[in-house]
């Protein structure tokens, strides 16, 4: 019969594959590996999701009748097609002895028993075969990159799917490696430091394929610290500046102050220069009321510091004589 005839005459067809089934599995009768009709046990069968399975079935008798099963479904009874599925085919091209199907592009849900069922000397027998379906590890979630506060605690997760189990494992990248943190899905970040921000990498693996690798990008906030800061001296008439260099996140912004009141830029022959991380207080044309002490304040959302030093009357012969005075 047709496969397209269940959906016509039902009753007749389900009737057909009872009579069927009542020749081929003996009721009550479990499924048996290494019958002696077979001329060897069928091993289990383990592929990888999206490839192509193949289930062989080999005898050594002749057989009347011979079908394929998947649980309570019928797949392929002698050289009758039953299963609806596509991707599922009879391998035509084998020995005399071999009854055996193929199935397309295997996925999770196609794992389990497969029975191969003969029917010789009007003595139903079957053989079983189990079908494991490998998934390659996937990371399916994790933590979207973040900016935090210095001193504030860091949970990352990184969750992963795959068959076998994946494991998961944490990195940090330096600029000379990675640094390995911990296994898990989990990592928690107590009091976080300026020096703990940069790159976390999350790799999963169950070794079926490429492991599978993701990153999060954690920005630390953290108020401004003075890192270098020099002057150049200058007679009268020649040109000085005192330069200010700032490390903060949020970039830091410059102020200048001589004696407690803010300088503007381009008063009083002074020029302010902004550039990143540093600031520059120049003097085009150095007179006597420019000699003095000048302050360097830098500010963030996080907080602020400052440095104070003197424009020196004569130029700089050395780093210390040019070093800054902190506060």
């Amino acid at each position: 019969m047709a496969v397209h005839g269940c959906f016509v005459l039902r009753r007749r067809c389900l009737a057909g594959i009872a009579l069927r089934l009542l020749f081929l599995l003996p009721a009550g009768a479990p499924a048996q590996s290494g019958d002696s009709s077979f001329s060897k046990p069928m091993d289990n069968v383990t592929v990888r999701q999206g490839d192509n399975a193949v289930l062989k079935c080999i005898t050594d008798t002749k057989v009347s009748r011979v079908a394929w099963l998947n649980r309570t479904t019928i797949l392929f009874a002698g050289q009758e097609k039953w299963s609806l599925d596509p991707r599922v085919v009879l391998l035509n091209d084998t020995p005399v002895t071999e009854y055996s199907i193929r199935i397309r592009n295997v996925d999770v849900h196609d794992e389990g028993p497969y029975v191969c069922s003969i029917l010789t000397n009007r003595k139903p027998k079957s053989s079983r075969v189990h079908l494991i379906v490998q998934v390659p590890a996937r990371i399916v979630n994790i933590s979207k990159d973040m900016t935090v506060n210095e001193g504030s605690n860091v949970k990352l997760v990184c969750l992963a799917t795959g068959r076998p189990e994946p494991s998961i494992t944490w990195r940090r990248r330096l600029m000379r490696g990675n640094k390995f943190l911990s296994e898990g899905e989990y990592i928690d970040i107590t009091a976080i430091t300026k020096e703990q921000s940069g790159i976390y990498e999350c790799t999963s693996s169950n070794d079926i394929s490429t492991p599978d690798m993701r990153t999060v990008h954690i920005t630390v906030n953290y108020p401004p610290s003075i890192l270098s800061a020099r002057a150049t001296g200058a007679t009268r008439g020649q040109q000085g500046a005192l330069q200010c260099e700032a490390s903060a996140i949020p970039g830091a912004e410059f102020q200048w102050y001589r004696e407690g009141r803010r300088i503007l830029s381009g008063l009083n022959g002074a020029k302010i220069e902004n550039m990143g991380k540093k600031s520059r207080l120049v003097f085009f044309n150095v007179s006597e009321e420019h000699y003095g002490n000048y302050t360097c304040v830098a500010t963030n959302v996080m907080g602020n510091t400052n440095a104070t030093q003197t424009l020196p009357s004569r130029l700089c012969h050395g780093i210390l004589s040019c070093l800054w005075i902190y506060i």
